[in-house]
């Protein structure tokens, strides 16, 4: 376990701020800043980690590594990019690295809610347009308090909770559709079915991951359980919400708006509807880019290394 490669650093690295230094205190580091399939082949050769960002990996390629691959590490709490029954078949453990953007993510959910709450890029909007009717006129965009709102909360793993807990300090009531039912000692926290969630609240945050059974959770039919005056809010996973159907709701004004970290596809075509909408946030999918996210997730990924050096593997999602 002395060879490790990075075959997307750009990704993490773009702008050339991260210490590296926890991954070549363990490993000598090899880093390319992008691959293409016939490149990665080429690059894996005679390596023992292979640590990828948001990268597919997929059967054709796994099958193709060396023997000497033990351990695939992916660079982030999200692993629908990496065929691991391929990689098991090998003998390959995958790993990924949660809660380092916990924080982060949580933060942006909550700067969405806010600004939904007020209209703040709406406003921003219409002063670009050099329409200052808010100014000069009674208020033209949605304006409410959080205190007593209810937040759904779909997703009860690290990132949920403390959507919650930021929630809570803000007022609101809480509903929590989760796929392990917890139980929440808050009075303001209540597990809800994912029906009755959609029906009551007046802002929706999705918070879990993307899995064969999460894609689509959010189609044509669930919004339409969603009140008119309520929001979606999406920091997960793009296609946990089928995009199509989410334009539509927008265009006939079945929900009030949404703000979008992630999208289906990333990037988004240009053409898309939804650059066009007033009532829609989109955002590159920054919200594990923080520099201080970033930098953690390094630290993390030596850890995830060590551990698996020393024979006491964490985080694999292979096993």
């Amino acid at each position: 376990m002395k060879k490790t490669v990075i075959l997307n650093a750009a990704k993490l690295d773009f702008d050339h701020k991260l210490d590296f230094s926890p991954l070549t205190k363990l490993t000598s580091v090899a880093k390319y800043d992008v691959s293409s399939s016939d490149e990665i082949i080429a690059r894996v050769k005679d390596q023992n980690v292979i640590i990828t960002k948001e990268l597919p990996v997929g059967r054709n390629l796994i099958s193709q590594f060396p023997a000497s691959v033990k351990l695939i590490c992916e660079a982030g709490t999200g692993y629908n990019n990496i065929d691991i029954a391929a990689a098991g078949e090998k003998n390959i453990a995958v790993c990924n690295v949660p809660g380092y953007s916990t924080e982060a993510v949580a933060q942006l959910a909550i700067a969405f809610i806010l600004d939904l709450s007020s209209a703040l890029a709406r406003q921003q909007v219409m002063i670009k347009r050099q329409n200052f009717n808010n100014f000069t006129q009674f208020l033209q965009v949605p304006h409410g308090e959080l205190q007593n709102k209810t937040l759904g909360v779909i997703g009860a793993g690290a990132i949920g909770q403390q959507v919650m807990k930021i929630a809570l300090a803000l007022g609101m009531n809480i509903l929590v559709y989760s796929r392990t039912p917890k139980t929440w000692p808050q009075p303001d926290i209540h597990a809800a079915g994912l029906e009755e969630l959609l029906q009551k609240s007046d802002f929706v945050t999705i918070h879990c991951p993307l899995t064969a059974g999460t894609k689509h959770l959010i189609n044509k039919d669930r919004l339409k359980l969603m009140k008119s005056s309520a929001f979606i809010i999406n920091t997960s996973r793009g296609a946990i919400i089928k995009e199509t159907d989410l334009i539509e709701a927008l265009q006939n004004k079945q929900l009030a708006g949404a703000a979008l970290d992630v999208q289906d596809p990333e990037p988004p075509e240009p053409d898309n509807p939804l650059f066009a909408m007033d009532n829609v946030i989109l955002t590159p999918h920054i919200g594990w880019k923080c520099l201080e996210s970033r930098q953690r997730l390094i630290q993390l990924l030596a850890a995830n290394i060590e551990a698996f050096m020393q024979g006491k593997p964490v985080n694999i999602v292979n096993q």
